[in-house]
């Protein structure tokens, strides 16, 4: 039987945030598998005990972490986008914000990808993320009035295209592709496939 315990009171909600905080950022940095709970609690600055008050082990710190990722950090790209512009002015603002928080967050997305095809839970939280994200893009699409047959497998098709840019920009930006040229490329297929 788990003594795990969810904080009622101010102090102990934003210490339990502060691990969830602090361990998420310390296993991106250092590695899931190359952090302890007890680092997690040194890097939070509290007790091992304090850590295990709230969570059995550091996985449940890193799922946490994962949803705070994609909270905090990943699902805001589109809250700030002005649907008065022309879709290509969106479309190349969309991939901005992409390629800035994947540059920002580079560690983290890093570490989600890498320990999503080798853990389940972590899987399945980013395919509920990678959802929740087709669903954000659609509702944008819907309030810009653009309406889609197999609206959400276009959509999904849209975001694995920008997410597959940003990764070539960030990660295998070597000097073999023109990005340029590139990004006019996946611009053209997401206009595509939106008028199709």
């Amino acid at each position: 039987m788990s003594n795990i315990r969810m904080p009622k009171q101010k102090r102990s909600i934003e210490k339990r945030n502060k691990i969830i905080e602090k361990g998420f950022e310390l296993i991106c940095k250092n590695g899931y598998y190359n952090t302890t709970t007890n680092d997690i609690a040194k890097y939070a600055d509290v007790s091992t005990g304090i850590v295990y008050q709230y969570f059995n082990d550091k996985k449940e710190i890193f799922l946490e972490g994962i949803d705070l990722y994609y909270n905090s950090i990943m699902f805001p790209i589109l809250d700030v986008l002005d649907n008065q512009k022309n879709l290509d002015d969106i479309i190349n603002e969309i991939i901005n914000k992409f390629i800035l928080k994947h540059t920002l967050s580079k560690n983290a997305h890093e570490e989600i990808i890498a320990l999503s095809h080798l853990d389940s839970d972590v899987s399945k939280i980013f395919h509920e993320k990678e959802l929740e994200m087709t669903n954000k893009v659609i509702e944008f699409l819907d309030k810009l009035n653009i309406n889609l047959d197999n609206k959400k497998e276009k959509v999904h098709i849209i975001v694995g295209l920008i997410e597959n840019l940003c990764h070539s920009i960030i990660y295998h930006n070597d000097g073999c592709f023109n990005y340029d040229e590139m990004r006019k490329e996946v611009t053209s297929a997401i206009k595509f496939i939106i008028n199709s």
